[in-house]
């Protein structure tokens, strides 16, 4: 009850916050419900003037909040179907900028975590060159049997895990709140967002399981062309601290830096498209932050991909539904895309497969109809989320973080080639996988997968059939015989209904003492 009351003027705070920073002047009135219009005109009341636009008085709002709600509002960025699509664009401006803690508390930080003294481990360990608000970096310099190397340090912030246990808490209590009182968004889990988050927080928390992505991603791309992924230095990291390559790039947001450099833009805008799309359909394990501050080009027009705390995880069945579905808009097989939400469960049975794709042929043809450099395969899966009401489709939170990072590169993509041709880019990526996973040669991978688990699972096969005939001959006897109970569940129902039977008669005795209390004073 007071840790309810406790998150309820939490959550009170961050509404007043919101409101005072003029977020809510944007919202109108006619698209709420009726009974918060007049907490909306209230907000409006309140609100600062000349405040700037929405996204410039929302990061103002969540910065003053704190770094658990600067990161709350980078993750729903992430989420269009709940937010909403302009609310959705203006987080993603949103910064992760935070002041820098001290270069000794950094040192302390360290030590703690991977042992020893800091030089010990570092030659060298610089002033902080980015903070923020879970972490913050530092360059650095280490002994190798090769002579000295340049590193980047993550130093995880101090006391953030516990301020982020307490926000997490009020965000629960909001989720509840919303499931309860709004049924409507049950479609949408609140609480399930909620969970995701914890469980990314939860993730970035530990700089030991970040440099595990890294590690997973730099094997996954040893073969790929035009890519580049700092490697984690295991000896120096710990919980709180991240040693990796440091990287000398241009970001891919300086596109005169690019040009002076003489990168071909055109050339690395289809490297950011196809290099996102083999680590999702090829690999289900991709980059979930990639906005423009956190990709990076060398002189060699090399994609570089840093700041690995948020991934995306999408399993085989995920895989198939995304490169089949985009597989079919670009063959425009609007019949075939909808036999796959269909297959894998997404729309409910009761609904007709020839009406939602009927559905997803007003999507594609649109579209189709645009020269190349028009089509955006972003905005498809934008318009593919909005009939999901529609049909009854629940939300999978895997596929919705997908397709808002699928929307973020497409953008920096378009930032470096105005022109792209999205569908020839992405079109060689999802062939390819097509062909090797649901072509021939795939149907004899499955095969031999499939055979290596029957082998495996072969030796047990004459214990289950020994377990079965045990299981089937004992239940044969105690329909006939009818079953007992051993002496221990007989004394563990006797101590159960011992106390049943003390606390009913303590109940009666009571009544029976206030009755008399109540006649001895005339009360009946």
């Amino acid at each position: 009850m007071i840790a309810s009351i406790f998150n309820a003027v939490r959550f009170l705070r961050v509404g007043f916050v919101l409101a005072r920073e003029g977020v809510f002047s944007f919202i109108d009135p006619l698209s709420v419900p009726p009974l918060a219009q007049p907490l909306l005109a209230f907000a409006k009341l309140i609100a600062r003037r000349n405040g700037g636009d929405r996204a410039q008085r929302l990061t103002r709002a969540l910065g003053k909040l704190g770094p658990s709600h600067v990161k709350f509002g980078q993750f729903m960025a992430t989420r269009p179907d709940v937010v909403g699509i302009k609310f959705a664009r203006d987080l993603e401006s949103l910064q992760d900028r935070m002041p820098a803690f001290p270069l000794a508390e950094a040192k302390r930080i360290i030590e703690a975590s991977i042992g020893g003294s800091v030089s010990d481990h570092f030659l060298s360990l610089g002033e902080p060159v980015a903070a923020a608000s879970i972490a913050q970096v530092h360059k650095a310099t280490i002994d190798t049997p090769d002579g000295v190397k340049t590193v980047a340090v993550k130093v995880l912030r101090p006391g953030v895990a516990q301020r982020f246990r307490h926000d997490l808490d009020a965000f629960y209590f909001a989720a509840h709140a919303v499931e309860r009182f709004l049924p409507a968004s049950q479609r949408l889990k609140p609480v399930g967002v909620v969970d995701t988050l914890a469980r990314s927080v939860t993730l970035e928390m530990d700089l030991r399981l970040e440099a595990a992505a890294l590690s997973e991603m730099a094997e996954n791309t040893a073969g790929d062309p035009g890519i580049r992924i700092p490697r984690p230095d295991w000896e120096r990291t710990g919980r709180d601290v991240l040693t990796m390559d440091w990287i000398d790039g241009i970001p891919l947001s300086d596109i005169t830096a690019l040009n002076a450099a003489g990168v071909d833009l055109v050339a690395l805008s289809r490297n950011v498209i196809q290099s996102f799309l083999r680590h999702a359909i090829r690999d289900g394990f991709f980059h979930a932050d990639m906005h423009q501050g956190n990709l990076f080009a060398d002189r060699d027009g090399n994609l570089i991909l840093v700041d690995f705390g948020i991934m995306g995880r999408i399993a085989m069945k995920e895989r198939r539904f995304l490169a089949e579905i985009l597989y079919g808009f670009i063959t425009r097989n609007y019949l075939r895309v909808a036999e796959v939400h269909f297959e894998a469960g997404y729309v409910p049975a009761h609904h007709s497969v020839e009406t939602f794709a009927q559905a997803i042929r007003a999507i594609g043809e649109p579209i189709h109809s645009r020269t190349a450099d028009q089509i955006s395969m972003a905005k498809l899966f934008t318009l593919l989320f909005e009939i999901t009401d529609l049909f009854d489709m629940q939300t999978r939170i895997e596929l919705v973080m997908l397709q808002k990072t699928m929307v973020v590169v497409e953008g920096v993509a378009r930032s470096l080639d105005p022109k792209l041709n999205m569908w020839a880019t992405a079109e060689p990526v999802v062939r390819d996988w097509i062909e090797r996973n649901l072509g021939p040669i795939g149907k004899l991978q499955e095969f031999g997968v499939g055979a290596i688990e029957m082998a495996r699972f072969a030796p047990r096969i004459p214990a289950l059939l020994e377990r079965g005939d045990r299981i089937i001959t004992h239940l044969e006897a105690g329909a006939i015989r009818g079953f007992t109970l051993s002496p221990e569940s007989l004394d563990a129902i006797g101590k159960v209904e011992a106390r049943r039977t003390l606390w009913s008669n303590l109940a009666i005795w009571a009544i029976v003492i206030l009755l008399a209390v109540m006649a001895a004073r005339g009360v009946i």
